[in-house]
């Protein structure tokens, strides 16, 4: 996502990936750190995922519960699995104005997606490349998912490597440990 991506104007709190039971429920993956904005609030909109030109859907949750590492949701209006269906790959967000206020120290996930890593550690900065996503999936430490000049590097999104966040220049400093990146490298047989 970039700022001026129409993406770039939405949060997303979940993927939907299936229904779920019988009477119109679907199972999403979580995509915040907030999943308490389910109980929070009644009103979402439904996307495409790839930010086509189709307009935002707005939905109302009538329920939901935490499920297998998802959560589970019950839209109004929505009471068949054929229904459910078709939401299949939708996700479920809200207005960047309407997102949870952080503390100070704090970011949110997608305003990192477009940035620049660039590696502080030495001398010089190096620029790693772009960050791409975030993958929070991979163990205790979110990693950041970098297109590089020698394809994609993972890089540990720990508060020991980083320096300094910059989003309005899309700038994100780490100080990287030698060799970190070089294990993303090809290996020559």
């Amino acid at each position: 996502m970039t700022p001026g991506d129409p993406a770039a104007q939405w949060v997303w709190l979940a993927r939907i990936r299936r229904p779920q039971g019988r009477k119109g429920e679907v199972f999403a993956e979580i995509l915040t750190d907030f999943p308490e904005k389910f109980a929070d609030r009644r009103a979402f909109w439904l996307l495409n995922a790839d930010a086509s030109a189709a307009e935002p859907r707005r939905v109302e949750i009538a329920a939901h519960w935490l499920h297998k590492g998802g959560v589970v949701l019950d839209f109004a209006g929505v009471d068949s699995i054929s229904t459910a269906e078709a939401l299949s790959g939708l996700v479920v967000a809200v207005p960047c104005a309407e997102r949870v206020a952080l503390g100070e120290d704090e970011t949110y996930v997608s305003d990192l997606i477009g940035c620049v890593l660039v590696d502080v550690a030495g001398s010089e900065p190096i620029a790693v490349g772009e960050i791409e996503d975030v993958d929070r999936t991979a163990g205790p430490v979110a990693l950041l998912v970098v297109r590089a000049a020698l394809g994609e590097v993972l890089i540990p999104f720990v508060k020991s490597y980083l320096r300094k966040i910059d989003l309005e220049a899309g700038r994100i400093e780490m100080a990287l440990p030698e060799g970190l990146i070089d294990l993303n490298a090809p290996c020559s047989v």
